[in-house]
């Protein structure tokens, strides 16, 4: 059943730093924007704050870069302590050009540079990490707003990764908690009563993909949205499931 979907980016988010109460500062900004929680709404959090208040930030000066890494570095032209991080973060290396390490991330992602990123990070010399668990964190964050405005609402976290056969990166979803990652649409009748076969809607990837629109790619400021009246049917999902299993990826 279709839906007016409202995608509402929070004012007033601070600079996030390890330890920080996400909970508290999704709140905050709530309150700063004019809105509150209501069952059903989904929180839509860029990865990067997360990370940042999960201490994933990186100093790369205690960094000692591996022979393999020094390898990969002067096959790519990287930095040799990002790529020893890159290792370190990835359960296999899939393809390298200069300029571009292409990993399968202990997450289950594949992407580019394991999510290491500089942007938006205090310091030259510093990098950040994705989350150790994305699914868990999303899932911690959805209690903790819960107890403190007895809202049922989702958390999804999103960041923008690259696509196999498309140029350019897009939202997509790296950690959900609350509604469905992928959306089993199998079963169901279309317009003409023909039953689906084959249809799995990506949804919690069509949410990330929407709510960075809104959200920005730089010095937007904005990196939390909420999403009000995304039309999903309520259960407990996970990003894990939106990740094709190796023996079904054709391509690797």
């Amino acid at each position: 059943m279709a839906s007016d979907l409202l995608l509402r980016p929070l004012r007033g988010v601070p600079s996030v730093a390890a330890g920080d109460d996400l909970s508290a500062i999704v709140l905050a900004a709530l309150k700063a924007t004019g809105d509150t929680l209501a069952d059903g709404d989904v929180v839509v959090l860029a990865q990067k704050i997360v990370s940042k208040a999960e201490g994933r930030t990186v100093d790369l000066r205690t960094v000692a870069p591996s022979e393999r890494a020094i390898g990969l570095a002067m096959a790519t032209g990287k930095d040799a302590r990002v790529v020893e991080l890159i290792l370190a973060e990835s359960s296999e290396v899939l393809r390298h050009r200069p300029g571009l390490l292409i990993v399968a991330h202990k997450l289950g992602l594949v992407l580019a540079n394991a999510g290491i990123d500089h942007s938006n990070v205090d310091g030259d010399e510093h990098v950040l990490l994705l989350p150790v668990d994305p699914d868990g964190s999303a899932q911690q964050l959805r209690a903790a707003l819960k107890a403190k405005t007895g809202a049922d609402v989702a958390v999804v976290i999103i960041d923008s990764l690259g696509r196999a056969w498309r140029m350019g990166t897009i939202g997509t979803a790296i950690g959900v908690a609350g509604l469905p990652g992928l959306l089993d649409l199998r079963g169901r009748p279309d317009r003409e009563g023909r039953l689906l076969e084959t249809s799995e809607l990506g949804l919690a990837d069509e949410l990330a993909a929407a709510a960075s629109l809104v959200m920005g790619q730089a010095d937007e400021g904005t990196p939390i949205v909420l999403a009000r009246g995304v039309p999903y049917a309520r259960r407990e999902g996970s990003a894990a499931e939106l990740v094709r299993p190796k023996d079904r990826d054709l391509f690797r």
